[in-house]
């Protein structure tokens, strides 16, 4: 019968003369008190003086930082024409999103040219906020921006449309209708 050893055991007995085994040195128990005994280094002045540096940089760059900020684009508009302002931009930027969600080789031209008319669009746009700037809030002012706003969403829109017929043409590329 076997006898019934553990394995890890069984590990020791036949490597038990291959154990790298140094011996050491007589007075390694003194150097070892000694460093024990050497002056730590103190953590909490070094993490003190880090913090205290943050704080100063930190305050650096508030104090020094320029005051002049660039101003809103409709400053001078009521709130009413910027809410109104801010809803249409949401709208638009949602929809320029779909769009670049709908880039594919097949509409890259169609979407550049979209970008561009929505340029123009934008351009016009500024000259509107600049006239707003200049001569305060008209009717026909604010008819502008809004109209500008709804034309390009109009716009957006007709644009996505065209690029999901686009796409449903090529679902079924080979399917013939009657």
């Amino acid at each position: 019968m076997k006898r019934n050893e553990d394995p890890i055991d069984e590990l020791f007995i036949k490597h038990q003369f291959q154990w790298d085994i140094e011996n050491l040195e007589a007075n390694h128990e003194v150097r070892f008190k000694e460093k024990l005994n050497q002056k730590k280094f103190n953590w909490k002045l070094f993490t003190s003086i880090g913090i205290a540096a943050s704080i100063i940089i930190f305050m650096g760059i508030t104090l020094c930082k320029p005051s002049y900020e660039k101003p809103s684009e409709l400053q001078y508009a009521s709130r009413e024409t910027i809410q109104t302002d801010s809803i249409f931009t949401v709208l638009i930027e949602r929809e320029l999103e779909k769009i670049e969600e709908k880039k594919s080789p097949e509409n890259k031209k169609i979407i550049t040219d979209a970008l561009k008319q929505m340029n123009q669009l934008d351009a016009d746009y500024e000259k509107i906020i600049q006239e707003l700037e200049v001569n305060g809030e008209s009717k026909q002012i604010i008819y502008a921006m809004i109209s500008n706003l709804q034309t390009r969403i109009s716009f957006l829109q007709k644009v996505l449309e065209h690029l999901e017929n686009n796409e449903n043409k090529n679902v079924f590329p080979d399917e013939k209708t009657i």
